[in-house]
């Protein structure tokens, strides 16, 4: 008895999803650890447990694959965060937690990978076409995600720089974390700003 187009499509798809899930976690892996230069489609098909053929029918290009790693990683941290924010406590306490959370977000791995690519995008004209647009989008959605978080109103005058400002301060932290352990420069810094970003997104 022959098997339906219908029935063998759906295993198809998520065989195909599965192998492009397992694509992306490999190159943000291999992004983290090795950098733009070290992190080839052929170590990441590799690190994947995918064929080279495969790779290339579902990214043919590196800089498709590692834009869509970082955007597929953006993704599943913010669902993170929202879930992680659910068990947060009302009152003021909350906005020193989110903050804490946020804070996280910017030493992870999608913040290193994502620094891997734009310092590659400064010479990779093909690069930087690429993560331009996804970087945008990215940065609406975490500023539109901290704002709910922090559940202020932005049409109020001054809560939208505030956020940016926040956003802001946490990627330059970031940046400073990744040589060198910064963490308790980071800690007093981010105290006094949470007492003045309070100031500032009180009514």
């Amino acid at each position: 008895m022959p098997v339906s187009t219908a029935s063998t499509r759906v295993p198809q798809q998520e065989r195909s999803r599965a192998t492009q899930a397992r694509l992306l976690e490999a190159t943000v892996d291999c992004l983290v650890e090795h950098g733009w230069s070290g992190t080839t489609t052929t170590v990441v098909a590799a690190r994947a447990g995918v064929s080279r053929g495969a790779q290339l029918h579902h990214y043919p290009t590196k800089a498709a694959l590692v834009t869509a790693a970082v955007a597929h990683l953006a993704e599943r941290r913010a669902d993170e965060l929202r879930t992680e924010a659910e068990a947060l406590p009302a009152g003021p306490q909350r906005l020193d937690r989110v903050i804490d959370l946020l804070g996280v977000a910017f030493t992870g791995p999608l913040f290193v990978a994502a620094l891997e690519l734009w310092v590659a995008a400064r010479t990779d004209r093909e690069l930087r076409d690429a993560l331009v647009p996804l970087e945008a989008t990215v940065g609406r959605e975490m500023h539109r995600l901290t704002v709910a978080l922090l559940g202020v109103d932005e049409r109020r005058p001054g809560v939208r720089e505030a956020v940016q400002a926040t956003l802001d301060l946490l990627r330059g932290l970031g940046v400073a974390n990744l040589l060198n352990d910064d963490s308790a420069r980071r800690t007093a810094l981010l105290t006094t700003w949470k007492r003045q970003l309070a100031t500032l997104l009180t009514p």
